[in-house]
């Protein structure tokens, strides 16, 4: 009895091993655990209930992966985590995690998740895994997003969509091109393609009110310029700035996007300064005393 007690755990170590701790009754008894040791282990809290026929190991701890791959899980095969919970995985939200919200081809109602049912079957293009959990695409997470976000939480996303995972506006738009009706479609394009003024960081926010402070004239912010996105540009008087927060410039590919930035702004006859939380923070008189001189109508070309 001892010996087969031990095959048993065995067997759900190993389902639950690459999935959260999670197991379903399906994976289970199909690896000739039976019903009955089922049901032992979960008077016994070795097995805990997430969901209906979904369990999570005892001994581990709970965690928000856990709780959308069970959800995902219980909703049956094709199901994706989709809408806040999605970008809140993805961390393009941040905060607490929403309650699971998943998209499957057939309708479920469980307590505990935000289910709904697909007309059609979810495009392949708009399905991924990510931490091991079935998810819809970043793009497509953006386009659920454009339907509930206002426009600084939706262009902050796009943001954090751009520095985890070089999304492009033509990711988005092949999005579009298959779901020409989605809620908010207006509102997305307006802000990839930079027809929408935010501020997505306290660097940023500083720099401005910094510049107001000092009478300066104000930049256009997170605009395509030269293909790419950049920080500040003063389009007249041919100078772009790029804010370097630790936050989005601290990886490999972070630090060969801005270097091909600074290439780009010199190419399309730019200035260019680039400016630390330190530089603004720390010393924003210096920084005044730069873009005085590159912003006056006097300076020599």
């Amino acid at each position: 009895m001892e010996q087969q007690d031990r095959t048993v755990e065995r067997v759900l170590a190993k389902i639950a091993g690459t999935a959260h701790g999670v197991v379903t009754r399906r994976e289970a008894l199909a690896q000739g655990v039976t019903p009955e040791e089922i049901r032992w282990r979960l008077r016994t809290g070795a097995l805990l209930v997430e969901y209906p026929g979904v369990y999570r190991l005892g001994h581990q701890a709970p965690s928000m992966e856990a709780t959308y791959l069970a959800a995902v899980r219980a909703c049956g095969e094709g199901a994706l985590l989709t809408g806040a919970a999605a970008a809140r995985l993805l961390v393009l939200v941040r905060g607490a995690p929403p309650p699971p919200e998943v998209t499957a081809p057939t309708q479920r109602r469980i307590e505990g998740i935000v289910t709904r049912r697909a007309r059609y079957a979810i495009d392949l293009r708009d399905a991924t895994t990510w931490r091991r959990i079935p998810v819809t695409t970043v793009a497509r997470t953006l386009v659920d997003l454009a339907a509930v976000l206002g426009e600084e939480e939706l262009a902050r996303a796009c943001h954090e969509a751009g520095v985890r995972y070089r999304t492009t506006p033509r990711d988005i738009e092949a999005v579009l091109a298959r779901r020409p009706r989605s809620p908010g479609a207006a509102k997305l394009r307006r802000i990839v393609h930079g027809d929408v003024h935010v501020t997505l960081s306290a660097l940023e926010r500083r720099f401005l009110a910094l510049l107001r402070e000092g009478g300066l004239a104000l930049p256009t912010t997170n605009r395509p310029a030269g293909g790419r996105r950049v920080d500040c540009r003063w389009a007249q008087q041919r100078l772009t700035v790029e804010l370097d927060s630790y936050r989005y410039h601290s990886s490999r590919h972070a630090w060969e996007q801005d270097r091909r930035r600074e290439r780009e702004a010199y190419a399309r006859g730019d200035d260019f300064r680039r400016y630390t939380y330190g530089d603004v923070f720390e010393s924003p008189q210096v920084v005044l005393r730069e873009l005085r001189r590159l912003l006056s109508p006097n300076r020599p070309a």
